[in-house]
């Protein structure tokens, strides 16, 4: 699934590319059962009112909310909001993307602008959410939508202190930190990936109860998750499996993992010598080191 930094990848592309222009038409062949009667494309009559919303809009703007891209249009002075999670398969494609690459080909939905070009969802497993939140009914609180519900805060947020690092963890003190972390309503963005490689550099164990963890060690967390997410954005996303970016073309973040499906294989990190173990930890994979990520307890003895 698409983590924040994909989430921001994209986003940032949808900013290059389609901000000022016209939506003009839009296609899709989902069709689910059971979607009916919901705020979904994926309900024929929803996708008939959304459509008739959309086309003629013009878009100011695309913005993240965890893993949720926001892409703002604007039709006779009334803001709507295009809210699209990608969820496990999903990734968005403009223009003349790579076509050749075939987990580009299952596209489900299509917008086209006013300069003949097109907005394509890839999405194999048909997971993808697509709904319409109209902003004048929310002014800025656009986080009060039902769609957003509880969403923990997110981890670049200029606002992400420490204090509030600890604080959210410290909500559910019995729960693993690798579940935790991953936990959207706790902290919001972060999944497998991320999760694994921001442990491996802190050097906790991810079945380290959150309750036993010390502020040294939360501390050098709560950084080192802030670099591996900007690392992911810096490198465009991770394209491990299927994520595409906005030109349909792989990120490069799979080439920096140092713990994430690195299982067998010896711990890059200096002088230890350890290796990469693979465990499933409250029903999700999860990668360590089986040196330097012991679990605290059996290092004091």
């Amino acid at each position: 699934m698409p983590e924040l930094p994909e989430v921001q990848t994209t986003v940032n592309g949808l900013n290059r590319h389609v901000r000022g222009l016209k939506i003009i038409d839009i296609w899709t062949d989902y069709n689910s059962a059971f979607q009916k009667g919901k705020d979904s494309v994926k309900d024929p009559a929803y996708f008939k009112y959304f459509k008739k919303e959309v086309i003629g809009a013009k878009v100011i703007g695309a913005s993240r909310l965890a893993k949720n891209i926001l892409l703002r249009i604007k039709k006779n002075d009334k803001i709507l909001v295009i809210l699209v999670h990608m969820k496990m398969t999903g990734h968005l494609m403009y223009g003349d993307y790579d076509r050749g690459d075939p987990f580009n080909r299952f596209i489900h939905l299509v917008f086209t602008f006013n300069n003949g070009k097109t907005l394509e969802l890839s999405d194999m497993r048909k997971f993808a959410k697509i709904t319409l939140i109209p902003q004048d009914k929310l002014g800025k609180n656009i986080e009060k939508s039902l769609h957003l519900a509880n969403i923990g805060p997110d981890p670049l947020d200029k606002d992400f202190t420490f204090s509030l690092f600890k604080e959210r963890l410290g909500c559910k003190p019995n729960g693993r930190i690798k579940n935790v972390l991953m936990d959207q309503s706790v902290i919001a963005g972060v999944g497998n990936i991320y999760s694994d490689e921001a442990l491996w550099r802190a050097g906790l164990n991810p079945e380290e109860r959150v309750k036993n963890i010390p502020d040294k060690f939360l501390k050098k967390l709560y950084g080192d998750l802030k670099i591996v997410l900007l690392k992911g954005i810096d490198f465009g996303g991770d394209s491990m499996s299927d994520y595409r970016n906005i030109d349909g073309k792989r990120g490069k973040f799979q080439e920096q993992h140092r713990a994430y499906r690195k299982t067998g294989e010896r711990c890059s990190k200096p002088s230890c010598k350890g290796t990469i173990l693979r465990k499933v930890v409250g029903g999700r994979s999860a990668h360590f080191c089986s040196v330097h990520q012991k679990l605290l307890k059996s290092r004091k003895q």
